[in-house]
């Protein structure tokens, strides 16, 4: 009887080990492996891969501005002043401006990381294996979940094959040897099978990690695809780099005010199913955070344990929906779709 048993735990071991592997194998796959480019990444990769969407959106608003392109007040109002932009990102912020060009800088900020154009550098980023796709991420927890379970039916199928082994040794029906050794070596063998498809908690790959040290090295950075005073580029290379916290206290303190609560809230709970990459970083502007990410809502808690974006999992919940309710399709794990 005991064979029986075991069977049914060595197929659910073997098919939830499969798709772990499966699901693994796709996390790390480079598309498109290219060499390291020391400190020759470009402005919004860099932000991207230092702090998520979230930055990227952060980057592009204070570009303008110190171009004179936007005007960013205390209260936390932008006012777009030049309507034509100069690249995808800037023409998704222009955008979420609305046809009035005027917009809070918090609601800005979240409606540019879930932009399309914002979307598309984190999948180059992945393609180029400096980053891990968020999607493929949970995909792999999910699988290892599921092994995880199968591996826990197997110690209660050798539970009742060794209780059915006992009762028949007693009736003096069966006096092989008991059913431990092979039960205990499928789940030994499953442990560690989990261990070694363990997939890193953050985003960004070794590979990513190391090109962030490249490009912190050797002084100030300054991104070489923007033209503009070297003080401005020292400003926006510290920025994509390190944060707001790089920023002079009268623009940090714009990009944190709450003037449009009710836009705020309103945003909030609109759908970000497209976005893929939702918050994989944060910066000391966002009020809320989930692990290591803000959530879509600035002024939503999260509860999750594992952060929208870090490890997989997502805000509010072990699902896949921020905090406020609304879908967050593919990796809002690494999580907030807008905070930065």
């Amino acid at each position: 009887m005991w064979s029986t048993e075991f069977t049914v735990a060595l197929v659910l071991v073997l098919a939830t080990g499969a798709a772990v592997g499966v699901t693994h194998a796709r996390l790390r796959r480079v598309p498109h492996p290219r060499g390291l480019s020391g400190r020759g990444l470009e402005l919004m990769e860099t932000a991207f891969l230092a702090g998520g969407p979230a930055r990227v959106a952060v980057t592009a608003l204070v570009r303008m501005q110190q171009e004179g392109r936007v005007i960013v007040a205390r209260s936390g109002l932008v006012t777009v002043t030049d309507p034509a932009p100069r690249d995808a990102v800037e023409a998704a912020l222009i955008d979420a401006a609305g046809p009035g060009r005027q917009q809070d800088a918090d609601v800005l900020r979240r409606q540019v990381a879930r932009s399309a154009a914002v979307q598309e550098i984190g999948d180059r980023l992945a393609d180029r294996g400096l980053m891990r796709r968020p999607d493929r991420h949970r995909a792999v927890v999910r699988a290892r979940r599921l092994m995880g379970l199968a591996l826990l039916a197997t110690v209660v199928l050798g539970v009742f094959a060794m209780v059915d082994w006992t009762s028949r040794t007693f009736d003096g029906r069966y006096t092989g040897a008991p059913p431990v050794f092979p039960f205990a070596v499928l789940l030994v063998a499953g442990v560690f099978y989990m261990a070694a498809t363990r997939p890193d908690k953050g985003r960004v790959t070794p590979a990513g990690r190391r090109q962030l040290s490249m490009m912190k090295e050797g002084g100030a950075w300054r991104p070489y695809d923007v033209v503009a005073p070297v003080a401005a580029l020292t400003v926006l290379g510290a920025l994509a780099l390190e944060g707001t916290d790089e920023l002079d206290d009268e623009m940090r303190a714009a990009l944190t005010a709450r003037q449009l609560a009710a836009s705020s809230s309103a945003s909030s709970s609109s759908s970000c199913s497209t976005a893929t990459w939702c918050g994989s970083g944060s910066d000391s502007g966002s009020s809320s955070s989930c692990g290591s990410s803000s959530c879509g809502s600035s002024s939503s808690s999260c509860g999750s344990s594992s952060g929208c974006g870090s490890s997989g999992s997502s805000c509010g919940s072990s699902g896949s929906s921020c905090s406020s309710g609304s879908s967050c399709g593919s990796s809002c794990g690494g999580g907030g779709c807008g905070g930065s």
